[in-house]
């Protein structure tokens, strides 16, 4: 069905067919086609923008059109048919990033369990783990034990997996460096597209952690969502300066 809405728009005399927007798209929703930048499909694209700032000739914006209304579950099944190729197809596709495929393990300590895990095992049940690179549709995500890392996190407290990661879903990101704004959009479809079961917000003692759990805080509001919230600062000698629960 079709419908008015935000789409992305590719200027085919703008684009040189470099691909840097097709790994910046968690859907899978841009491909390069005879030299040039394409959707694949008008259902697999969101409208959110996350490819605009990854082009350089700027042949990429956002309009609102008549389009196919986007399908998070026509995508879902869309990127596991890109994780599992049939036998005959070579993988990946010309101009694709392996860091956007999903892909779903067991972990090497075991099935998530954190008594199971020490510093010889990861906790990691899944790919990708980037804020940015995780779509909204991913199946991992659904019924998940959220954890949302700062990105430095995992190095100043030495047992990150053992500790925070066995068992859980983990997202990881830096408030100062990324799109704040697209953070929080991007929670924001979690929550209401997955019922996500408790959240752990892991933060570094610098000011400018402080923004991942007010985040957290925005996207539940806005996806109109309760969830059982921990917080968690980590001081930069790698000690556990503070556990709250709001």
């Amino acid at each position: 069905m079709k419908v008015k809405r935000k789409i992305i728009e590719i200027d085919s005399e703008l684009c040189d067919g470099c691909g840097q927007c097709v790994p910046a798209c968690a859907e899978g929703a841009i491909e390069v086609v005879d030299g040039k930048a394409r959707l694949s499909a008008e259902r697999y694209c969101d409208g959110l923008g996350a490819c605009l700032g990854e082009c350089p000739n700027g042949a990429l914006r956002i309009i609102e059109r008549e389009a196919e209304d986007f399908d998070a579950a026509a995508v879902e099944e869309y990127l596991k048919g890109k994780d599992d190729p049939a036998p005959h197809v070579q993988s990946p596709q010309p101009m694709s990033c392996p860091s956007t495929r999903i892909q779903t393990f067991i972990p090497m300590a075991g099935a998530g369990i954190a008594a199971e895990v020490s510093s010889a095992g990861s906790g990691l049940s899944h790919w990708p783990v980037q804020i940015n690179l995780v779509p909204p549709a991913a199946p991992f995500l659904k019924g998940a034990r959220l954890l949302v890392a700062a990105d430095c996190t995992p190095f100043a407290y030495p047992s990150f997996h053992r500790d925070f990661l066995a068992g859980r879903v983990v997202m990881v990101g830096c408030p100062k460096f990324d799109d704040v704004p697209g953070y929080v959009q991007k929670f924001t479809e979690i929550f209401v597209r997955n019922e996500i079961k408790e959240i752990v917000v892991v933060v570094m003692e610098v000011p400018c952690c402080s923004a991942l759990p007010m985040i957290i805080k925005k996207a539940m509001a806005a996806a109109g969502k309760k969830i059982p919230v921990e917080e968690v600062v980590i001081g930069t000698r790698g000690d556990i300066l503070q556990r709250r629960k709001p």
